[in-house]
């Protein structure tokens, strides 16, 4: 009776512990078949300009022909997902919606390189991109999202060529017109100091003048002189 009794009970243990070593080993083999995906958390666009989604993996298993990428995405209004990108030995780029035409193959499986780039984002292609990728046996794997923001460009920014060119021909002309200011400006004060200084006047100079002021200078010269002459009699006896 008892060794029934234990061997019942070793039954019952050998029982608990299945699903927990089958757990663990499925546990194991799912590490062992896994994929570690890595891409931009955020990426920044601006209207109309080509825009890079990176995204790589690694695998422990040979790349082959049966290696799946898809890109799928999500609007930031909110919705369900969609793929609009498959690779599998070639890119399948999406026939329909918004990304027609505009999305293109960028990576090389090889390198461990599955990314894509956009055409002339919109506004309207804000939203959330999640690269998968599945390379038999190698299918479990995370699920990293990149949110694409696409802004418009500011003006500072936008320069065209004529205008890069019209910039390039102003700042020298600029520059030599400041040169000349400051070389005129020097020359100004020089002749401003040397006037303060006792700086004597040409012959021709002095030609110019009106004839008044010497006649004024006489006539001053006289009045002193008479003023002189009222004194001296007045302190004689």
């Amino acid at each position: 009776m008892r060794r029934r009794g234990a061997a019942g009970a070793g039954g019952r243990f050998l029982l608990l512990l299945l699903p927990r070593g089958a757990l663990l080993l499925l546990l194991g083999v799912c590490n062992a078949l896994s994929l570690e995906i890595k891409a931009s958390p955020k990426v920044q666009a601006y209207v109309g300009e080509h825009v890079l989604l990176k995204c790589s993996f690694k695998s422990s298993s040979p790349i082959t022909e049966n290696l799946l990428v898809d890109w799928t995405y999500r609007p930031l209004t909110g919705g369900q997902m969609e793929r609009v990108f498959h690779y599998q030995s070639i890119p399948y780029p999406t026939a329909a919606g918004k990304f027609k035409d505009r999305i293109s193959w960028a990576g090389n499986v090889a390198n461990g390189d599955a990314s894509i780039a956009i055409q002339n984002p919109a506004l309207s292609d804000n939203g959330t991109f999640i690269c998968s990728v599945k390379n038999p046996p190698d299918v479990y794997h995370n699920l990293p999202q990149t949110v694409l923001l696409v802004t418009e460009r500011g003006l500072a920014f936008q320069l065209s060529s004529a205008a890069l060119l019209s910039l390039l021909v102003f700042l020298p002309s600029l520059l030599v017109v400041i040169l000349l200011l400051v070389r005129m400006g020097r020359k100004f004060r020089v002749l401003k100091e040397k006037g303060k200084c006792g700086y004597k006047k040409s012959s021709i100079e002095v030609s110019d003048e009106p004839e008044h002021t010497d006649r004024a200078g006489c006539g001053g010269k006289i009045k002193e002189w008479c003023l002189n002459c009222v004194d001296t009699d007045e302190e004689d006896p």
